[in-house]
C-alpha cells in the first residue's frame, strides 16, 4: 500500500495533470517543485496504475522533444446531482469534469429525502447503464447546511424531514462507490473556480440568490468550509434595519427573508392584490400564484414596482456584501441563482452599494459579475469536489493500487487528512 509520504507527491502530480490536461516532465517539475527524479518515479507509477498516459511529443527547446504526459480522464466517470428548492439536475461527467447532458426534474425538496433521493437514484441508474468504465464517485449538492465530514444535512431551513438524513450512506449502498455531499453554493463556488484557476479567482465569493441566499468562499484557491462546513451562509445574517419578518430558520429579519426569491414572491402577491403592478396582476390572474421569477421578468419588462423590488433587494444584498468585502477582501464576487436573471439591474444595485460602503483599497481591483443562473456551475463543482477528495493524499492511498476508487473508503475529518 502506498504510504502517506509517497501519496503527497503523487497527489501533487495528479492534481497538476488534472488542471492542465497534459504536460511535459520538465514542466511538471517546475510547477510542483518536485525533482526530476521524483517526477520520473511518480509519472511511471501513475502510468502503471492507469491514472496517466503518454501523449504526443512536446515542443523541443533545443534537444530531443519531450513526451507529454496526460491525465487519463477517460478511465472512469462521475455521477452528479444538484438539488434545489423546486427541482433537481442530474448529469454524468468524465474525470476532467466535462458535464454530459443534464436531466432536470421539477420536484419539491419539502417532499422529503425518501421521495426526492429516489428520483435522483432512478436517473443515476439510467446514466450508469449508458456508461463504460468504472464509476469513480458521486457528488451531490443540497440546498441547505451540510456537515461536510459526515455528509449529513443539518437542520436545513427549507428541507423539512432532511435533518441528518443518511444521503451519503444511501448512495454508497446503492452504487458501491465513494460519495461526497456538500452545500449547493459551495459547489457553485468550486465550479466557478474550476473554470478559470487564475490568480484573480484565487480569492472568490459566489453568491446564490434563489429562493434563499447563500455564499461560497474560495480562499487561496481552496474552498473554505469552516469548522463544520457552514461557512458562507450569509442568508441568515440580520439586516441593519428593524424587521418583523420571520425567516424560515425561525429568526427575524434575516437577509433572505427580505431579499431572497421567496421574499420577492411574498411581496409580489401583496403588490398584485393592491394593484401596484399591472404586470404582476396579469401574472397572478394567469397562473394563480406569483414567484420570484415573475418579479425578475417584470423588472426586465420595465414594470415600475418590479424594478424597485429588484433594486431594493440588490441594495440589501450589497450592504451585507460590503461587510464581507471589508472583512475578506475578495478579488471576485460572482452573482448567480434564479434572481440573478434580473441581470444588469440587480448587478448595478449590488455594485453601487458595495462600492459606496466598502473601503477603497478593498474595492480597488474588485470584480463583481454575473455567473450561471442554472445548475451548471454546481454540477461542475460537484465533479471537482469528488476528484479533489479522491486525489487527496489520505484517500489516494486507499485506492491507487487498485487503479480506480473502490469501497470501503475511510472518510477523513473534514473530507481530507
Amino acid at each position: 500500500m502506498l504510504d502517506i509520504n509517497e501519496a503527497h507527491p503523487l497527489s501533487d502530480l495528479m492534481n497538476f495533470l488534472r488542471s492542465t490536461g497534459a504536460s511535459t516532465r520538465p514542466e511538471i517539475s517546475r510547477a510542483t517543485g518536485l525533482s526530476r527524479t521524483l517526477v520520473a518515479k511518480y509519472v511511471e507509477l501513475a502510468i502503471e496504475e492507469g491514472l496517466a498516459i503518454e501523449g504526443e511529443l512536446g515542443t523541443s527547446t533545443g534537444g530531443r522533444a519531450p513526451r507529454m504526459v496526460e491525465f487519463n480522464h477517460q478511465s472512469g466517470y462521475l455521477l452528479l446531482a444538484q438539488l434545489g428548492a423546486s427541482g433537481l439536475s442530474v448529469a454524468c461527467a468524465d474525470l476532467r469534469g466535462n458535464i454530459g447532458e443534464v436531466s432536470f426534474i421539477a420536484t419539491d425538496i419539502a417532499d422529503g429525502p425518501e421521495i426526492v433521493l429516489k428520483q435522483v437514484e432512478q436517473v443515476f441508474k439510467k446514466l450508469k447503464n449508458q456508461q463504460s468504465g468504472a464509476l469513480w464517485g458521486i457528488g451531490i449538492g443540497l440546498p441547505g447546511p451540510v456537515e461536510f465530514s459526515t455528509g449529513l444535512p443539518m437542520s436545513p431551513p427549507i428541507m423539512p424531514g432532511w435533518d441528518r438524513s443518511l444521503v451519503r450512506e444511501q448512495f454508497m449502498k446503492t452504487f458501491n462507490a465513494p460519495v461526497w455531499v456538500d452545500n449547493d453554493v459551495n459547489l457553485m463556488a468550486l465550479g466557478e473556480y474550476s473554470l478559470n484557476q487564475n490568480s484573480k479567482n484565487q480569492e472568490l465569493i459566489y453568491i446564490k440568490i434563489g429562493s434563499g441566499i447563500g455564499g461560497g468562499i474560495i480562499s487561496k484557491g481552496i474552498l473554505h468550509r469552516g469548522a463544520q462546513g457552514c461557512a458562507g451562509d450569509i442568508g441568515h445574517i440580520a439586516v441593519g434595519e428593524l424587521s418583523n419578518i420571520v425567516c424560515r430558520c425561525g429568526n427575524v429579519g434575516c437577509l433572505e427573508a427580505v431579499a431572497g426569491g421567496a421574499a420577492l414572491a411574498r411581496e409580489a402577491n401583496i403588490a398584485a392584490t393592491k394593484a401596484l403592478s399591472p404586470f404582476l396582476q396579469q401574472q397572478l390572474k394567469k397562473n394563480g400564484v406569483l414567484t420570484g421569477t415573475d418579479v425578475t421578468q417584470g423588472a426586465l419588462r420595465g414594470d415600475n414596482w418590479c424594478v424597485d423590488a429588484i433594486t431594493g433587494a440588490g441594495q440589501q444584498i450589497g450592504k451585507i456584501l460590503a461587510t464581507l468585502v471589508n472583512f475578506h477582501n475578495p478579488s471576485v464576487i460572482v452573482i448567480g441563482g434564479g434572481v440573478s436573471s434580473a441581470g444588469d439591474l440587480l448587478l448595478a444595485s449590488i455594485r453601487q452599494t458595495v462600492y459606496s460602503r466598502s473601503l477603497p483599497l478593498a474595492t480597488r481591483d474588485l470584480e463583481i459579475r454575473l455567473g450561471d443562473t442554472g445548475d451548471g456551475s454546481g454540477l461542475r463543482g460537484a465533479a471537482e469536489m469528488v476528484m479533489s477528495e479522491l486525489f487527496s493524499p489520505a484517500i489516494l492511498t486507499q485506492w491507487v493500487e487498485h487503479g480506480s476508487p473502490h469501497l470501503p473508503i475511510t472518510y477523513q475529518q473534514g473530507g481530507l487528512a
